[in-house]
């Protein structure tokens, strides 16, 4: 079971949740970045880099029957924010073609530097999968 929670009067909340209650079993995803499962960089693009951190969210959550539909909570750590907000619309493509439409509460911070030197974005994820799979 999962609840979107939406304080009354506020204005509604663009690609994201401002929070979610939910019951089931938890599942957590660690950073994930834009590379393979090989762990290697196909790409330097930030659009890029995104597109295989969600795919690589995505399989993880797969390993506990688990899918984007059950993500409550997403936290993004990005290198560079002027290119993050400059590329807002494609990076909303890129989050709808692998995740759908499904917005879990989420943070975006800025950071100096990712561990791995060519690393542009890390993505975690907290997800709960119900106890009775029909909710």
């Amino acid at each position: 079971m999962m609840k979107h929670l939406h304080p009354p009067g506020w204005a509604a909340p663009k690609g994201y949740a401002n929070g979610i209650a939910a019951r089931g079993t938890h599942v957590f995803v660690g950073g994930q970045i834009g590379w393979n499962g090989s762990q290697v960089f196909e790409s330097d693009d930030f659009i890029a880099q995104t597109r295989q951190a969600l795919l690589n969210v995505r399989e993880v959550l797969a390993c506990a029957d688990a899918a984007p539909q059950h993500m409550v909570r997403m936290t993004w750590y990005i290198v560079d924010r002027v290119e993050y907000n400059a590329r807002l619309r494609e990076l909303g493509e890129v989050y709808r073609e692998v995740m759908g439409r499904n917005f879990p509460a989420m943070t975006c911070v800025e950071v100096s530097a990712l561990v791995e030197a060519r690393a542009k974005v890390e993505i975690e994820v907290t997800a709960v999968v119900p106890d009775d799979p029909g909710t």
